[in-house]
């Protein structure tokens, strides 16, 4: 019987907790919807996922989250207002639009703009 689940959050880990909100809440474009205890914060309900911020020092700068967005230009675009840089295309024909932004702890997040026509089932 496989896993029953009711929501994914991706994670990043930090050392410089109030620094890595400040940022991510220029990467979500709105602050998080609530800090359950000190040293988390969660964005929920976004798609079908979340993202959840730890200040765990000891692994801070390792993360890795992918975001699936509908469209890359406006979202780099948007980033951009924000002072966040996207790194260039690393995508193709067959698998979209893909750029990347490190937060400033060294976290990579990947933004994907799937393919037009792609179906997620």
């Amino acid at each position: 019987m496989p896993i029953t689940v009711q929501g994914i959050y991706a994670c990043a880990a930090v050392s410089d907790f109030e620094r890595a909100l400040a940022w991510y809440g220029k990467l979500m474009g709105r602050q998080p919807d609530d800090q359950p205890f000190p040293g988390m914060a969660q964005w929920r309900n976004m798609g079908a996922a979340g993202v959840q911020l730890w200040h765990e020092p000891e692994h801070a700068g390792h993360g890795q989250m992918t975001i699936v967005v509908p469209a890359m230009e406006v979202e780099v675009a948007r980033l951009a207002e924000a002072g966040i840089v996207a790194g260039p295309d690393l995508g193709n024909s067959a698998f979209g639009v893909i750029r990347q932004v490190t937060d400033p702890e060294g976290n990579r997040i990947t933004l994907a703009e799937p393919p037009k026509g792609f179906v997620n089932v």
